[in-house]
């Protein structure tokens, strides 16, 4: 049994996705990220780095893992699935994974910063992470025209990058154009595994939804406020 703590955000969704698809049976544990509760001392000593998502693998003597890739890959390993075994084919899919780790999540990260929360407009901002996420979602869209998936057969390197771009609303990045993305895009989210991971722990439909209510958006944004300022 696995125990997934873990919000509402494309890095958690990317664990209960994969959790999914590997139907590996597993409980949630929502963290408050309104409250701190993830800076909690008792969260902390799972987690020294105080985010989410965290598992903690009963069946491994409770061992804890932290940062999303590095559980992703973890459960990778574990079930020798959702990821090669040879050096090449893991290399390619590690190389997907870290792509979407230092280059398509910190960018957009800091698109959704400076367009939707940060309470002064700073053009120049908006526009340097912007256009740096649309750059990386160019380079998928390339890789993407080589294949059905990102790094051969379907991965972890998938769910990784698909997490993320699918709240490319949110940050302000658009995805036409890129025919070969919007593809994987919807077959991604045909998924039955993926429609359900992104579901946990509770449904946010502002992140990725235009029509979404007005003041469900507003208060996720005003959550995302009070983190941002703590």
């Amino acid at each position: 049994m696995i125990d997934l703590y873990t919000a509402p955000t494309p890095n958690g969704w990317k664990v209960s996705v994969a959790l999914e698809e590997l139907g590996l049976p597993y409980t949630v544990r929502p963290i408050d990220l309104g409250t701190n509760e993830q800076k909690q001392p008792w969260y902390l000593a799972l987690n020294p780095n105080g985010r989410i998502p965290t598992i903690v693998d009963r069946e491994a003597d409770d061992f804890a893992v932290f940062e999303s890739g590095a559980i992703l890959v973890y459960l990778a390993e574990k079930t020798g699935r959702l990821m090669p075994t040879d050096a090449k084919g893991r290399s390619r899919v590690m190389q997907w994974l870290m792509f979407q780790m230092g280059g398509v999540g910190p960018m957009m990260g800091q698109a959704n910063v400076f367009y939707r929360y940060f309470p002064e407009k700073i053009q120049p901002a908006i526009d340097r992470y912007q256009n740096e996420s649309r750059r990386l979602f160019e380079v998928l869209d390339g890789q993407l025209a080589k294949g059905e998936w990102l790094a051969g057969g379907y991965s972890i390197a998938d769910i990784a990058n698909w997490c993320w771009v699918r709240t490319h609303r949110w940050s302000g990045v658009s995805i036409e154009g890129l025919p070969h993305l919007q593809r994987w895009h919807q077959a991604m989210k045909a998924r039955p595994a993926c429609q359900r991971g992104v579901e946990v722990p509770f449904k946010v439909a502002s992140l990725v939804d235009n029509a979404a209510q007005r003041e469900d958006t507003e208060a996720f944004i005003r959550q995302a406020q009070g983190i941002m300022q703590r």
